[in-house]
């Protein structure tokens, strides 16, 4: 982390030397106040100047990027790990040879990681963001299987005459059956149980 100790006749003006000096904005870095001087009489005589550390705040972005890593490696997979920021919007995108096991069976393991970094990105933050964790597309192959799942069990639901109660799956993922069954006239959808085990049930009109 990057850190300067600048000093002023005041304090905004030592906190603006070092902002220059590190060639950034003041809602980049966090402001440790050393000394906040004293003007002394007639703003000479027995001045002393305000002393502030100053230090590049830490990129709550990059950090989680960094302990995705972190868990690649713990596990013994090389991955390469990219953060796309938009807005409020973070996905990380993870691509590597062993990717199958950074997925797990149905994502369940990808749903993890992305569950720890949406806590650990969040901690202690005034901005809240929302994380997703992808891995070669995974989640919008996922979606379209979900999607497709999502109409066969409706026309079996239809067919039968009798709800079908679909396996336990994260909230993202009940919320994609869900919408895709949205103008579905002939069936309807409620979200049941209690998590880890909250499922999806479609009943027949």
């Amino acid at each position: 982390m990057r850190e300067i100790t600048a000093s002023g006749q005041t304090v905004e003006e030592a906190v603006q030397s070092a902002l220059e000096q590190l060639d950034t904005t003041r809602d980049q870095v966090e402001v440790d106040i050393v000394d906040e001087g004293k003007r002394g009489i007639l703003g000479i005589f027995g001045s002393k100047q305000a002393i502030v550390n100053v230090s590049m705040a830490a990129d709550p972005v990059e950090d989680v990027r960094q302990y995705l890593q972190q868990i690649a490696e713990n596990m013994g997979i090389q991955m390469e790990i990219t953060a796309n920021v938009t807005g409020n919007q973070v996905i990380y995108d993870m691509d590597g040879d062993n990717i199958a096991m950074m997925i797990g069976k149905r994502g369940q393991t990808l749903n993890a990681l992305q569950y720890l970094a949406h806590l650990a990105i969040n901690k202690d933050r005034k901005v809240h963001y929302v994380v997703t964790v992808d891995a070669q597309g995974y989640r919008a192959r996922r979606k379209g299987t979900l999607e497709s799942l999502a109409d066969k069990m409706a026309n079996k639901a239809i067919q039968t005459d009798k709800e079908v109660i679909l396996e336990p799956m994260p909230a993202f993922e009940r919320k994609i059956v869900h919408h895709a069954l949205q103008d579905n006239e002939q069936v309807t959808t409620a979200s049941e149980g209690l998590e880890p085990n909250r499922h999806i049930v479609i009943r027949p009109l």
